[in-house]
């Protein structure tokens, strides 16, 4: 029995944020002092270093879990199931529902439950809960519902990437340029064909990582209301992932039992891109190989970090042929990888 996807979807948010809408912005430095560059010099050395020109961010109107909903619509048709036929909703997100000019996050009910109650499902069997694993949660629901099916107490699962960062971001902060919002969906079923997830890795680093990305004040000084932001540790982060995440990535490959030359696409969290081309050429230094051109695909410069939100909403625009430059053909060996808060990583070995 083969475990696979067998339909994806997404919501790319319409509203577009380019970088010079941040020339406006205040920003300071963690400890509220004056940064000694103009805005037009902070952008500027900002995109060098993400590869971030613009990203999506929501409507007011909307929040994570109706996002949610829409790619799950989407991933739903493309499957051609019943979605009454569900047996687990699992939906990776990090703050919940935070409504526009509003302080506080709600997450309860789970995103899972409002994503159930907004398809209509009534099939009370059909388990909807909510995973708090950074930025690669998407992948581990992905990895959970796996292993619901392989045990036998589940044939189909809806996985969901959803968040809203715009909601969560300090205006005042340099890092709020690199976050976004959106949506992925897959559905995860057995199939009598071959291929599908082959082997998956996961890690939790929480000693000396845990608060690499936390929630903290604004840098302003003077605003002293209680809110909180995300907040990262960005040079840290970026040493732990070099120095970790393509181990993980060999050690999932090396399971899989297929050879570095057999894969044919890296979809990884779309974080940095200076950051992830590092990591994939790091992978590849570990099989004392080049970073072939065309094997990480990056949808970043456009759509900004989308926390759990990039690798299914990656995987959906290339199905669909809305990647230019990328296709994923019939029997094409991929990875799924990523790395964030907790700190964790991890990847899938997928045969498309």
């Amino acid at each position: 029995m083969a475990i696979r996807i067998t339909g994806t979807g997404s919501y790319i948010p319409s509203n577009i944020e380019k970088n010079e809408d941040f020339n406006q912005h205040e920003f300071l430095n963690e400890d509220g002092s004056t940064i000694n560059h103009h805005n037009e010099v902070i952008i500027e050395k900002f995109k060098a270093i993400t590869g971030i020109g613009e990203r999506r961010y929501v409507e007011n109107n909307l929040n994570t879990s109706d996002i949610a909903f829409y790619a799950a619509q989407n991933a739903i048709e493309n499957a051609k199931i019943n979605q009454e036929d569900l047996d687990y909703i699992i939906v990776g997100h990090n703050y919940g529902d935070v409504k526009h000019n509003t302080e506080q996050s709600d997450t309860v009910p789970s995103i899972a439950s409002r994503v159930k109650h907004l398809l209509g499902i009534k099939n009370p069997k059909c388990v909807a809960y909510d995973i708090l694993f950074g930025c690669p949660g998407w992948i581990e629901g992905v990895i959970q519902a796996n292993a619901f099916i392989k045990s036998g107490i589940a044939k189909k699962c809806l996985v969901i990437g959803a968040e809203t960062l715009s909601r969560v971001v300090d205006k005042h902060d340099r890092d709020s340029m690199i976050y976004s919002d959106g949506a992925g969906a897959v559905i995860v079923e057995e199939s009598t064909e071959e291929g599908g997830i082959i082997a998956h890795e996961s890690a939790t680093y929480a000693l000396d990582e845990a608060h690499f990305i936390y929630f903290g004040k604004t840098n302003h000084p003077e605003i002293t209301d209680q809110r909180r932001y995300i907040k990262m540790y960005g040079r840290k982060i970026y040493e732990f992932a070099l120095n970790n995440v393509p181990a993980a990535m060999k050690s999932c490959l090396d399971k899989s039992g297929y050879d570095i030359s057999d894969l044919k696409k890296i979809l990884i969290h779309q974080a940095n891109e200076k950051m992830d081309e590092a990591i994939v050429q790091r992978f590849y230094k570990l099989y004392k190989m080049k970073m072939p051109e065309d094997i990480m695909p990056m949808t970043i410069n456009k759509l900004g970090n989308s926390s759990v939100a990039t690798v299914p909403t990656l995987y959906d625009l290339i199905l669909k042929g809305e990647l230019e430059g990328h296709i994923i053909n019939k029997s094409d060996v991929i990875m799924f990888a990523s790395v964030g808060a907790g700190m964790n990583i991890n990847a899938i070995i997928y045969k498309y």
